[in-house]
């Protein structure tokens, strides 16, 4: 084999064996993830390790952590594969010190240590802060369905049993319908058929009773829906115009200028219009600053929510939905009329006074009512309403929301900004996690499971911004 690189003899023996230290590189991930978890007061974050039931010591909450912040970074999730990557990785080799602990017991160290594991992510997100990479405090917050374990077949709404029953319905009539048609055929022809097409509707009434006794149970839950795998995934909608998956919708709010992860939720609940104040407040607290600049898409409009946020001194830029119809059928929309702070009045497209009239409470929140008494001779009533008198609604605390919009006007730069952050970090998450997305079941496990990925990307993230030695020289610091 001359003219080729050759390898060693695997035969050769060495006079001075090799350290396990000489086949790590000095700017390994391996070793800031060595120093990162050894530097944590684990047993003070909750890590809980119990001895096995024959009186073996059991493994150190630090050794199985590495493990699983090794196989998360490299995209091995599962306690199956990390067991044989432990017995055969040489960084996970020296890692460990040579440890190679059973499927099993990593997958039970993930399953009972969650809330500990979670709070290992937000230490990480405390040491980005004390690095000073959050110094912008502007965040883009966005929402995305992730899969569950839990196929479709196995998730039951209204609709799809409605229509899983009347599909039922229909094969059993055509069914019957091919039964007579047998009847009329010579007997050695019609008997099997029917014996066949008998048993196919039996199948078929076992199967819509077994329905019928899921929607009771469905109908019982507060969302009228059930998971017969993961009992916590939700039927969800997608951006897909009739398409949804069963999962889960992982909220997350992105530094804009390193895009790293400052903090992220796992719910069951499919929209986003409630997510806003909550993620806000957390990213805020993370961050560590007084005020907080965010961006969002208007799936989280709300007035609740950016007045929430605007309490908390979180300063908001998101887009209104338009939801009314009266810009297509061709009328004036709320925008063209004006609203006068001083006189509590609305000043409408034809220059008359719009006066405020009484108020009322409607889901909770207090509303006036406002309209003029020239409305019936106005000449262009035809391009306004085709009621008596066009009314317009505001809400009590409506000058946040007009404030929002002013901002955005003056800024819309800050849409673009969201979408080029918020969207690698998700992308990117996808992309590890595979077809599949989530391995575990439960909200609770499901959580654990996303604060491991979120905790891999923003080492990612970290080591590509800073580099590995200087980031290691930043945690012994």
């Amino acid at each position: 084999m001359s003219g080729f690189v050759e390898g060693e003899d695997r035969q050769q023996a060495t006079l001075f064996p090799e350290r396990l230290d000489d086949y790590i590189a000095e700017d390994s991930a391996v070793r800031v993830i060595d120093v990162f978890i050894d530097d944590l007061d684990l047993s003070g974050l909750g890590f809980k390790m119990e001895p096995n039931d024959t009186g073996r010591p059991a493994y150190h909450p630090s050794t199985l952590l590495k493990i699983y912040v090794y196989g998360y970074l490299n995209r091995v999730q599962s306690s199956r594969r990390l067991e044989r990557e432990a017995q055969r990785n040489v960084e996970l080799m020296w890692l460990t010190g040579r440890l190679a602990p059973d499927f099993k017991t990593i997958a039970n160290f993930r399953r009972n240590n969650g809330k500990a594991i979670r709070l290992v992510c937000r230490e990480f997100v405390m040491l980005c802060r004390k690095l000073n990479l959050f110094a912008d405090a502007f965040v883009a917050i966005d929402g995305s369905k992730f899969k569950a374990v839990n196929n479709r077949d196995r998730n039951v709404t209204k609709a799809k049993m409605r229509r899983r029953l009347q599909q039922i319905d229909e094969s059993i009539e055509r069914y019957l319908g091919q039964i007579a048609s047998a009847d009329r055929q010579e007997a050695a022809i019609a008997e099997p058929k029917t014996k066949r097409l008998e048993d196919k509707i039996k199948v078929l009434k076992q199967e819509m009773a077994r329905l019928k006794k899921l929607e009771v149970r469905m109908l019982a839950t507060p969302d009228e829906q059930i998971s017969l795998t993961d009992p916590d995934a939700r039927s969800m909608a997608t951006s897909g115009r009739g398409t949804g998956m069963v999962g889960y919708n992982v909220q997350t709010a992105v530094d804009a200028r390193h895009h790293l992860i400052v903090t992220h939720e796992v719910t069951n609940v499919g929209h986003d219009r409630t997510q806003l104040s909550n993620i806000a407040e957390q990213a805020k607290d993370a961050i560590g600053a007084d005020t907080l600049d965010v961006v969002a898409d208007r799936g989280y409009f709300k007035g609740e929510e950016i007045r929430a946020c605007d309490d908390a001194g979180i300063t908001t830029y998101l887009p209104k939905p338009q939801t009314s119809r009266n810009v297509a059928k061709g009328y004036f929309s709320k925008r063209d009329f004006i609203y006068i702070a001083e006189d509590d009045e609305y000043q409408c497209p034809a220059g008359e006074r719009l006066i405020s009239r009484f108020q009322i409470e409607e889901h909770g929140q207090t509303m006036h009512k406002y309209w003029s008494s020239s409305c019936p001779r106005c000449e262009i009533k035809s391009q306004c309403t085709t009621s008596p008198y066009r009314r317009v609604t505001r809400w009590e605390h409506e000058a946040v929301l007009e404030a929002l919009e002013a901002r955005l006007d003056k800024e819309p730069e800050r849409m673009r900004v969201r979408r080029k952050t918020v969207e690698h970090p998700f992308g990117t998450l996808k992309s590890w996690m595979g077809y599949t997305h989530f391995q575990m079941k439960t909200l609770k496990h499901v959580s654990t499971e996303m604060s491991l990925h979120v905790l891999a990307y923003n080492l990612k993230r970290v080591m590509s911004i800073l580099g590995t030695k200087p980031l290691i020289e930043a945690i012994r610091a």
